[in-house]
């Protein structure tokens, strides 16, 4: 399980072979350490002991922290997580040739089609009801398609020689997207454009919250599977960035985090601010969502997988593939 610590104060200790949460002093909360798979902090005054982290460590279990508004500042895993040196190299020694390129192409196509198919999928509910904003999604939708397909003219020798225009079209589409999300959340919530840190609107804050979130999944897939976070592709290298965690985020913001906030609004959800940030209360109910949306299911290779497994799968695709292994495609979520 993915346990998600809230509540400002909280302790976290251990007692046997179980994780024992604390809040004012009792007990609220008893896990087994094999039963988790990461514990994520986002609340401040929150402590834990050295004989957790030991046991976390021993378990494979990843501690991340993030700041109230969703902002990752610090991880603790088992050294043991970066023993893997072949995968590092040949991650690195991609980035010079066609692997980078076939990377980076799959990250923004990957993007592309999950805004497309989320607008396709709020899409559907207006078609009888609503059918003048029905075709004006669907519209939009096909103009992104078109767009995409540029991916396709664009060659170089490494990803150098192609990023700008593979953010030329990452920008172009997704500008339709939020215009698009605008218009499905009319009426439910002012939406002001897309604006990532600093912002104090609702619906960005709840979406910044849970990329955050997201965020520390992808960075725990991505050390599992033996690469390097630091060394994207798509991403351009910046000292503490990591750039390969942006990289493959790019594929499930949409299924993930988009969706449920666009139907949590949808559905006339009240956000509750302090100070421009979303409250306790609303980090904890949001974070449940998010978690119960990894835990849901999505058509993989074929088959049904929980999101969080599809996660992990990606990651350790994208290390085949540097290794000349397997080949490599985006995840895209159904609609």
């Amino acid at each position: 399980m993915n346990l998600v610590i809230n509540n400002y104060g909280t302790f976290l200790g251990k007692t046997s072979e179980r994780l024992v949460v604390k809040e004012g002093g009792k007990v609220v909360q008893e896990v087994p350490f094999f039963d988790l798979a990461q514990i994520t902090i986002t609340t401040g005054g929150a402590s834990l002991s050295s004989d957790v982290i030991r046991m976390c460590m021993e378990h494979g279990v990843q501690i991340n922290f993030l700041s109230s508004t969703g902002q990752p500042y610090a991880k603790i895993s088992s050294p043991q997580l970066t023993a893997t040196v072949q995968t590092r190299r040949e991650q690195l020694m991609a980035y010079f040739d066609q692997r980078g390129i076939i990377l980076a192409k799959a990250f923004v196509s990957g993007k592309i089609k999950n805004q497309v198919n989320t607008l396709k999928y709020f899409a559907k509910h207006r078609k009888e009801a609503k059918k003048e904003s029905y075709e004006q999604v669907m519209s939009a939708a096909a103009k992104m398609t078109g767009i995409l397909q540029e991916l396709e003219t664009y060659q170089g020798q490494n990803i150098d020689e192609v990023r700008g225009q593979y953010l030329s079209v990452e920008g172009r589409a997704s500008a339709i997207y939020w215009q698009q999300v605008a218009s499905i959340l009319e009426g439910k919530v002012e939406f002001p454009g897309r604006e990532h840190r600093g912002a104090e609107d609702p619906f960005n804050s709840m979406l910044n919250y849970g990329y955050g979130i997201l965020y520390a999944q992808l960075w725990s897939a991505i050390l599992l599977a033996g690469l390097e976070p630091f060394a994207g592709f798509m991403h351009v290298d910046r000292p503490g960035k990591p750039s390969l965690v942006l990289d493959l985020i790019e594929e499930f913001r949409q299924p993930v985090v988009d969706r449920t906030v666009i139907a949590m609004f949808s559905k006339g959800y009240k956000v509750q601010l302090e100070e421009g940030k979303l409250s306790a209360d609303t980090r904890k109910e949001f974070a449940a969502k998010i978690l119960a949306r990894l835990d849901s299911t999505e058509s993989y290779d074929g088959k049904k997988h929980k999101l969080s497994t599809i996660i992990q799968r990606q990651a350790r695709t994208i290390a085949t593939f540097v290794r000349g292994e397997a080949k490599y495609r985006p995840f895209v979520g159904g609609w």
